[in-house]
């Protein structure tokens, strides 16, 4: 069986998002789908409002990049809900995919927004790979970053790029 949402959202993407069939338009057919799939409702629930809410927050960021006082010296620092939730891990592939130029600092913050609206008591690296995948696919202009993620992702790429 299915550990959790976030493997409702590869399943998704696997699926539907990575340019192959589209998704059933009809909400119910798709939570059918996933249901004989093995996923619970719970799950399938979480999943899909956490898409709405990646779509949400895409077409109005909270988060603008001029507010976020980024400096191309400067560090992110989590909060201590961030720590508990986001392994050290996971922080630091975030520094690296940054470092890299795959996020930039807003989509850092997408991403970060995202691995927090989990429901995952704390999130690994791998999992840090599929949401960043989510929120550069559903980022314009951002074709680039998604590319070499997807490569990430499914060449099993390391965590840490040169």
């Amino acid at each position: 069986m299915f550990e959790n949402m976030v493997d409702v959202l590869i399943y998704l993407y696997e699926n539907y998002m990575d340019g192959g069939e589209r998704a059933p338009i009809d909400p119910h057919v798709l939570e059918d789908e996933l249901s004989e799939a093995g996923f619970n409702s719970d799950e399938i629930e979480q999943a899909l409002r956490w898409l709405d809410e990646l779509a949400d927050e895409v077409e109005a960021p909270q988060y603008v990049p001029q507010d976020l006082g980024y400096a191309a010296d400067s560090l992110r620092v989590y909060a201590e809900r961030e720590c508990a939730k986001l392994s050290a891990e996971a922080r630091g592939f975030l520094l690296a995919l940054e470092q890299n130029g795959i996020l930039d600092p807003l989509g850092r913050e997408l991403v970060i927004d995202r691995l927090l609206a989990t429901h995952l008591s704390q999130v690994t690296a791998d999992e840090v790979k599929w949401v960043v995948l989510l929120v550069l696919l559903n980022r314009p202009g951002q074709e680039d970053a998604f590319s070499q993620m997807e490569e990430m992702v499914y060449d099993g790429g390391q965590a840490y790029l040169h």
